[in-house]
């Protein structure tokens, strides 16, 4: 299997070419490739596939390390747009992408950086999903038996944001392990732990399910925002400082789709034996 290395603020992928080869991965095989030890290493596998019935112009899917498959990763869509370009599978300033989430509209601009539109933010507890009957701007949880309060909402994956004081201090393994899988959340979660410098500016880091902390994590910065703006902390353009590097991510509110813009790196290619 052909593959090529990529990352998105250290976020890093292996992105594979389904159109020219026949690529058929079993979970295993991807924990395989994930692996940093015995394989590739990457916190997820995205495949470049033909759409099935739709006008988009491709399909994009991603794979946890674990071998789970997800809905959505923002700095994969970044890196997704860029080995479009690189390979010459298409040659448009805007590519319209099928995902399990809906469709994605990944646009180049001129400064060589990469600009998603990341959709429209699900609020609903029934959509994002989240065991409770109302909406609430902040829900609580109890955790090793101490109350922590959160915003939630869904990018096309679930997200929940807590705001730390410190980011540095904030225990992300901890509270991202039994956060993560907790009854609350019937599909797991994304934990973003963000801390506020001023309205147009957050540091964040994120707890991916089935991967655990990331350099990056684009649909968490962009949860992170939308839930910043809900809670009156944030204006609509704010610059999002991750381990990896600097997001900018643009919101205007209910019923707008988020835009996220940054870089996408190809670090190099290779082929591997399954």
């Amino acid at each position: 299997m052909e593959f090529t290395k990529m990352h998105g603020l250290g976020n890093d992928f292996v992105v594979v070419d389904a159109i020219r080869q026949q690529i058929s991965l079993t979970p295993e095989q991807i924990r395989f490739v994930a692996n940093r030890h015995f394989g590739v290493g990457c916190d997820q596998l995205l495949l470049v596939e033909n759409t099935l019935h739709s006008d988009a112009d491709f399909r994009y899917r991603i794979f946890n390390a674990d071998g789970s498959e997800v809905a959505q990763c923002g700095n994969g869509a970044r890196c997704f747009a860029r080995f479009i370009r690189d390979k010459k599978l298409s040659y448009k300033d805007t590519i319209l992408v099928d995902t399990h989430a809906g469709q994605l509209l990944l646009t180049f601009d001129n400064d060589g950086l990469i600009t998603v539109n990341m959709g429209i933010p699900l609020h609903e507890p029934t959509l994002i999903p989240l065991k409770t009957e109302q909406e609430e701007k902040l829900y609580t949880v109890m955790l090793n038996n101490v109350e922590k309060a959160f915003g939630a909402v869904s990018l096309g994956n679930p997200h929940a944001v807590l705001q730390v004081a410190d980011v540095e201090l904030a225990v992300v393994d901890e509270v991202g392990e039994a956060l993560e899988s907790h009854a609350f959340f019937p599909e797991r979660v994304n934990i973003g732990f963000m801390q506020v410098i001023d309205r147009n500016k957050i540091k964040l880091r994120v707890f991916e399910r089935g991967a655990g902390e990331t350099l990056a994590c684009g649909s968490g910065a962009c949860a992170a925002v939308v839930i910043g703006i809900e809670q009156q902390l944030l204006a609509n353009d704010v610059l999002v400082e991750l381990p990896g590097g600097q997001l900018k991510i643009s919101w205007q509110g209910r019923g707008n789709p988020v835009f996220m813009t940054g870089p996408a790196v190809s670090v190099f290619e290779g082929s591997i034996e399954l």
